[in-house]
C-alpha cells in the first residue's frame, strides 16, 4: 500500500473521530475511487496512482464548480469548492507557471517539435515527465505556446 493511501485512510479515522462529516464524505469518495482502480486494474497503487485520481477527481469538482455557477447554483458550487480544498491537500507541491512554460520549452527542443502537428508527441512526453507536478490544463496552454512560438 502506497504510503499517501496510508495517510488518506488515518486522515479518514481522524475526520470520523472529529465527526467532520463533509471532509469524511470527501475523503471516502477518494478511498472509494482508489478501490475502484484497484479491483477494476487489479494492481496495488503507488503514490503517482493516487495522485493520477485525486487529479482526475479534482478536475471533476472544477467542472461541477462551472456548472453550478452557470446554473445559477452558488450553494452547491460552495460544496464542491470545498471538496476540492480536502483532495488538493494529498496532491504534491505544484510547479509555477513559469517552471512549466521552462520544462515544456525544454522537451519541444529535447524532441525538436516544430508546429501544432506535433502536439501529440509532445503531450505524450510532458504526461510522463510532469504529472502529478503540474496542472494538465496549465501544461496544455504551455505546449500551445511553445508549439506555435
Amino acid at each position: 500500500m502506497s504510503a499517501l493511501k496510508d495517510q488518506i485512510t488515518d486522515d479518514m479515522k481522524t475526520a470520523m473521530r472529529a465527526k467532520d462529516t463533509a471532509r469524511l464524505g470527501t475523503i471516502r469518495l477518494l478511498l472509494a475511487a482508489c478501490k475502484q482502480k484497484e479491483v477494476d486494474e487489479r494492481v496495488a497503487l503507488d503514490d503517482a496512482m493516487v495522485i493520477a485520481i485525486v487529479d482526475k477527481l479534482i478536475k471533476q469538482r472544477k467542472d461541477s464548480v462551472a456548472a453550478y455557477e452557470l446554473a445559477n447554483r452558488p450553494e452547491l458550487a460552495a460544496v464542491e469548492a470545498a471538496e476540492i480544498a480536502v483532495l488538493t491537500a494529498y496532491l504534491p507541491a505544484r510547479m509555477s507557471a513559469d517552471e512549466v512554460t521552462t520544462a515544456v520549452r525544454a522537451i519541444v527542443a529535447e524532441l525538436g517539435a516544430k508546429g501544432p502537428g506535433d502536439m501529440g508527441k509532445v503531450m505524450g512526453a510532458v504526461k510522463t515527465q510532469l504529472a502529478g507536478k503540474a496542472d494538465m490544463g496549465q501544461v496544455s496552454a504551455a505546449v500551445k505556446a511553445a508549439l506555435a512560438g
